[in-house]
């Protein structure tokens, strides 16, 4: 099939490599703008750019497809059957949804309808969810409000982070894209309305990043693998940010939430009597240490609370 791939960063990358990979023509890749990025502000294509030119595929870099009749008509040229989307950045007007042939799919990161929006990967495990998956959707004009097509399910592990969910979706995405063009090109897609609850997973921002030590420790470890990358928990620790990338959860204690209660592994009082050991840390200004290595340095004392 002739496909116009929409796409921005690394984690669409897998999803353009499989469709050239089972012989699909790729006749454009719509991608974002290079951004300024690193110590030196250099101009840096995104991670589709760069992939699509390595296969010697036409990039397009549209500021807006809002109201854009130069964009439309770049695309109406492509000929395209359809469309694929992956973590493209921005919502596609009707009008470009409906220039495809079989019209724009949707590779979504979540097991819709359930975290619709800009940060599912996030969300999915920030609210310790067990399972996870990518979805396959017919695109309409809503945010991820489309028939569905097909899904793939995988576990989350207690200990997985964001990160680490997002590099399995990734690879899960692309299998699932690959099975979805295989049936629509078959003519065996069977569309489904979404249904059951919905909820929304919009973008992060540091706000998040704060720990309340007097909620339990299950939530404040999934707030540290939900924030990991980015933009990571943290407290306060000697008037300076203190990041906490990896931490798990431990025994019980009498101590006021906040409460250094133990040096290694470095542990920290809860809500509910519960505690939580801070493995890996990263103090504002260094680098990333093993949590009893930074208090030994620190010589911070038992009984200390946090924030401080």
């Amino acid at each position: 099939m002739r496909v116009i791939f929409m796409g921005t960063p690394e984690f669409a990358v897998p999803c353009l490599e499989r469709v050239l990979e089972d012989g699909h023509e790729v006749v454009l890749a719509v991608t974002q703008a290079d951004k300024p990025k690193g110590r030196g502000y250099a101009m840096t294509p995104p991670p589709v750019k760069i992939c699509a030119l390595s296969h010697g595929v036409p990039v397009y870099q549209p500021a807006s497809l809002k109201n854009n009749a130069e964009a439309l008509d770049k695309l109406a040229s492509c000929g395209a059957d359809v469309a694929v989307v992956v973590a493209y950045g921005r919502l596609l007007p009707p009008e470009v949804l409906a220039v495809p042939r079989c019209g724009c799919i949707n590779v979504h990161a979540s097991l819709l309808p359930k975290y619709r929006g800009a940060a599912p990967i996030q969300w999915a495990v920030l609210n310790g969810e067990t399972e996870s998956g990518v979805t396959t959707m017919q695109m309409d004009a809503g945010l991820d409000t489309g028939d569905l097509l097909l899904t793939r399910r995988c576990a989350v592990p207690p200990e997985m982070t964001a990160g680490e969910l997002h590099d399995l979706l990734s690879q899960e995405g692309a299998q699932v894209l690959s099975d979805t063009l295989r049936a629509l090109e078959a003519g065996t897609l069977l569309p489904v309305k979404q249904e059951g609850e919905s909820c929304y997973a919009p973008m992060l921002n540091r706000e998040l990043s704060v720990m309340d030590w007097e909620r339990p420790a299950s939530e404040l470890h999934n707030q540290v693998r939900g924030l990991n990358p980015w933009p990571s928990a943290s407290t306060r620790f000697g008037g300076k940010t203190l990041k906490i990338h990896r931490a798990r959860t431990g025994g019980e204690t009498e101590a006021m939430p906040g409460t250094i209660v133990m040096a290694n592994p470095f542990t920290v009082a809860c809500g509910g009597r519960s505690t939580l050991e801070l493995l890996e840390v990263q103090y504002e200004g260094g680098k990333r240490m093993a949590g009893a290595d930074f208090l030994r340095g620190h010589a911070a004392e038992i009984g200390r609370r946090l924030p401080d």
